[in-house]
C-alpha cells in the first residue's frame, strides 16, 4: 500500500469516514511531509500547522458525536495562494500583497470547508499568476519535484509541486492560459479545467481583492493524483456563487461510457504553427495505437477549427484585452508598437504565430472587443460538430516538459527548445488556446515520462458541460495502464 501521504483522497476520506484513520493522523501526516520535503521544493509558502490540528481535532470528535459528515470530511490539503481563506494570508506572490489577510472565504473555499476539508496553507504562485513558471520575490523560487533545475510550471505550479512531491492530496488551480493543465503536465498530476463558469471565482486574486466580477477566459479546476479525485473535487466546488444560488443549480451531464472501447477518440496532435518535441509525439502517437488495440475507435480528427491559424488570433486578442487592466500606460504602449511591428519581429527571433493580436487586444476599443467575442461565441457553436463525430479529443499541452528555470527579462525574448531548435517562449499557450477560447472542459492527464524522467500529459478535450467524460475517460486510462501518476526518483 502507497505510504498515507501518497494515498487518494479518495481512499483517505473513505478511511476518515469509517475510522480507520483519524482527521489528526492525516494531517500530521501531510505537516510532517511538508516539512520533510518543502525545504528542497518550496512548494508551500504558507502554514497554519495549530489552526489545522484544531480543526482536524474537532472534525474527529464531531465523527464521534455522530454528526452529518461532508464528502471531505476531516480532510487537510493546500490551497494555490490567490483563493481567499478568511484570516490567512493571500498575496497571489504579490509584494504589495504580503500583509492581506482576506476577511471573508472565496466562494471556492467556503464550498470546501462546507464539505468538511481543512485548509492547512498555501502554495506558490508566479506575481499575479503572470508567468508559466512560479516564482516572486516574497517566497522565492518553487522546483519541479521530478527534476529541481526545472520549474513545476504556472501559474499552479506551487499545488503541483505540493501534489506531485505528496505534500497535499489535493488542490484548487486555477486556468486561464493553461494555468492547471500546464502544472499538472510538467509535474505529471491530473489537472482539470472545467467548462465554462462551473466554478465560482468570487474570491480569486487576480482581480483586486474585494472584485464581484467573473474574469473572461479564466476557470478555477481540481488538481489531484488520480482522476477519481478529480471528480471527488470538482463535485464540491462546482456550483453557482453565492448571488447566483436562487438562479441557478449544478447538473452535471453524467459520463455514460463506462469502458475505453466504447470510446470514440480524435487526436490532434501536429499544427505548422507550434511543433513539438519528438519524444512527445511519439509518446501521444503510440498512446493512440494502445487506445486502438483496446478496442477504442481513434482517427485523426478533421475540423475547420482544429487549426491554430484560426484559433490563436482570436485567443490572443481576448487574452490581451483582458490582461490590459492589469497593465502600466508604457506596457501598453510597447504592446501597440510589438503589434505594429509583428510582420518584423521575427528578425529579432523565434516569434509565437499571431502574438501581435495579443498587443491590439490590449489596446483595442470595446467595440472591437465585442467583435471578436461574438465571433468567439460562433465558433463556440461550431466546435459541437466536431464532438458528433468524437467523444474527446487528445491534443499536446506544451510543446515540451518541464523547462528549465528562466527568470530573464523581458519575458517576450525568453525562449524554448522544440525538437533542437529554439521557439519563442508563448508557443507554451498554444495548445491550450481551444479549449480556454472556447470553454471547453479539458483534463490533462499523465501518460509517459521521457528518456530523462521527465513527465509527460496529454489534454483530453471534451464537449461543453462534459466534464465527467474527459475524467471519466482519463480514469478509464488509468485502470487499463495507460496513465497514471508516478512518485518521482527519491520522494
Amino acid at each position: 500500500m502507497d505510504p498515507l501521504h501518497y494515498r487518494s483522497a479518495t481512499d483517505l476520506v473513505s478511511n476518515l469516514r469509517d475510522g480507520r484513520l483519524t482527521s489528526m493522523d492525516v494531517t500530521r501526516a501531510f505537516l510532517d511531509r511538508i516539512r520533510q520535503h518543502n525545504v528542497s521544493i518550496n512548494a508551500v509558502v504558507t502554514l497554519d500547522e495549530e489552526g489545522a490540528l484544531k480543526k482536524a481535532r474537532s472534525a474527529d470528535n464531531a465523527l464521534a458525536k455522530g454528526e452529518p459528515a461532508g464528502p471531505l470530511h476531516g480532510l487537510p490539503l493546500t490551497l494555490k495562494d490567490t483563493w481567499e481563506v478568511a484570516g490567512m494570508a493571500c498575496t497571489s506572490g504579490a509584494s504589495a500583497l504580503k500583509n492581506y489577510i482576506p476577511r471573508r472565504h472565496a466562494d471556492v473555499v467556503q464550498r470546501l470547508e462546507n464539505a468538511g476539508a481543512i485548509i492547512v496553507g498555501k502554495t506558490n504562485v508566479p506575481v499575479y499568476t503572470s508567468d508559466l513558471q512560479s516564482y516572486n520575490k516574497l517566497f522565492g523560487v518553487t522546483n519541479n519535484p521530478h527534476n529541481r533545475a526545472r520549474t513545476p510550471g504556472g501559474s499552479s505550479g506551487g499545488a503541483a509541486a505540493a501534489l506531485a512531491a505528496g505534500m497535499t492530496p489535493l488542490e484548487v488551480g486555477s486556468d486561464l492560459a493553461g494555468s492547471i493543465r500546464t502544472p499538472a503536465h510538467f509535474c505529471g498530476i491530473f489537472g482539470h479545467k472545467p467548462s465554462r463558469a462551473l466554478v465560482s471565482l468570487r474570491g480569486h486574486i487576480p482581480g483586486p481583492p474585494g472584485t464581484e466580477s467573473r474574469p473572461d477566459l479564466a476557470e478555477g479546476g481540481p488538481m489531484a493524483r488520480s482522476a477519481k479525485d478529480l471528480e471527488l473535487l470538482l463535485k464540491v466546488i462546482a456550483g453557482p456563487g453565492e448571488r447566483e444560488r436562487n438562479s441557478w443549480q449544478l447538473a452535471l451531464a453524467p459520463a455514460t461510457l463506462d469502458s475505453l472501447e466504447q470510446f470514440r477518440v480524435g487526436l490532434w496532435l501536429k499544427d505548422p504553427l507550434c511543433p513539438i518535441d519528438d519524444e512527445l509525439l511519439d509518446g501521444y502517437q503510440r498512446l493512440g495505437r494502445d487506445l486502438e488495440n483496446r478496442g477504442s475507435l481513434v482517427a485523426e480528427a478533421r475540423h475547420s477549427l482544429l487549426n491554430l491559424d484560426h484559433i490563436l488570433p482570436v485567443y490572443f486578442n481576448l487574452l490581451g484585452s483582458l490582461l490590459s487592466a492589469t497593465l502600466k500606460p508604457a506596457q501598453r504602449r510597447q504592446m501597440k508598437w510589438i503589434a505594429r511591428l509583428q510582420r518584423w519581429l521575427h528578425l529579432f527571433g523565434p516569434v509565437t504565430a499571431h502574438i501581435g493580436e495579443y498587443g491590439r487586444g490590449v489596446n483595442q476599443p470595446v467595440y472591437r472587443w465585442m467583435a471578436w467575442s461574438e465571433m468567439r461565441e460562433k465558433m463556440r457553436a461550431e466546435i459541437t460538430s466536431l464532438f458528433d463525430e468524437f467523444d474527446v479529443l487528445l491534443t499536446p499541452i506544451t510543446p515540451t516538459t518541464a523547462i528549465r528555470h528562466d527568470h530573464s527579462q523581458p519575458v517576450f525574448k525568453r525562449q524554448i527548445t522544440v525538437a533542437g531548435q529554439p521557439r519563442a517562449y508563448m508557443d507554451q499557450f498554444c495548445w491550450i488556446a481551444l479549449a480556454t477560447l472556447l470553454g471547453l472542459p479539458a483534463t490533462s492527464v499523465p501518460v509517459g515520462k521521457t528518456r530523462e524522467g521527465l513527465p509527460f500529459n496529454v489534454q483530453v478535450i471534451g464537449a461543453p458541460g462534459m466534464d465527467l467524460t474527459t475524467i471519466r475517460f482519463a480514469e478509464l486510462l488509468e485502470r487499463a495502464g495507460l496513465a497514471g501518476f508516478r512518485t518521482p526518483e527519491g520522494l
